[in-house]
């Protein structure tokens, strides 16, 4: 079924299982990075050159911006991988909604304008938070929850589930309602939007990225910290 700029439900099936247009589009967004990894590292030289000067740049620093606020280096290193991931798999999934056609030819929907994905990546970054917490202090983490005061616990366990879903909303209503406004203004102004409509979004699309991976980090870089 199609509503406007939407695609909700079922293509095709892979024998007893469903995929839809998001699942569709997310296969090629994966795919484009493996394509731009593998081009990259195919033919690597001492001095970078080309694409691959580009993705090492773009490694270095997502590292060195997501990482900043990580107390321990081998903790920074350990959560490295995790965080560029996000930001380059959020960003690519993002900018696929201003390819001519997203949202209105059949398989091909912005991931990240389906709840079901933005509240997938944030459920990793609450699993991600426990394994931080958990493998630095063992089962000493626990002990924030009952801090300062054993009465808080019910408020901070409140607040350790607020923040996947406080990730989920952000991500998934900022680039959803990117993509209705982007489509209803194509629609009205075909010829004026993409002069002065694209660049918002473009913009947008990479403050959502760096937004959710930093929020991401922070939690991380909390969990694992010295406060614990």
């Amino acid at each position: 079924m199609f509503t406007f700029g939407y695609w909700d439900a079922v293509w095709f099936h892979l024998g007893p299982i469903p995929v839809d247009h998001i699942v569709v589009t997310q296969w090629a967004c994966v795919l484009f990075i493996a394509l731009i990894a593998y081009f990259s590292t195919r033919n690597m030289t001492v001095v970078p050159k080309g694409l691959q000067n580009f993705f090492e740049g773009l490694i270095v620093w997502t590292y060195d911006f997501f990482t900043a606020m990580m107390d321990k280096e081998h903790v920074a290193r350990k959560w490295a991988p995790l965080l560029s991931t996000f930001f380059i798999f959020i960003l690519v999934c993002n900018l696929s909604g201003i390819i001519p056609g997203a949202g209105h030819i059949e398989g091909f929907q912005p991931p990240t304008s389906n709840w079901n994905v933005t509240m997938t990546l944030a459920l990793i970054t609450f699993f991600a938070v426990i394994v931080a917490g958990v493998s630095e202090h063992k089962a000493a983490y626990l002990g924030h929850f009952i801090s300062p005061h054993p009465i808080m616990l019910p408020l901070n366990i409140v607040e350790e589930v607020v923040r996947p879903v406080s990730l989920t909303i952000r991500l998934f209503g900022n680039i959803f309602g990117k993509e209705v406004v982007l489509g209803f203004l194509l629609f009205l102004a075909p010829f004026i939007v993409p002069a002065t409509f694209l660049a918002l979004a473009i913009l947008l699309s990479v403050i959502q990225a760096i937004v959710f991976t930093i929020l991401s980090a922070s939690y991380i870089a909390g969990a694992a910290g010295e406060g614990h």
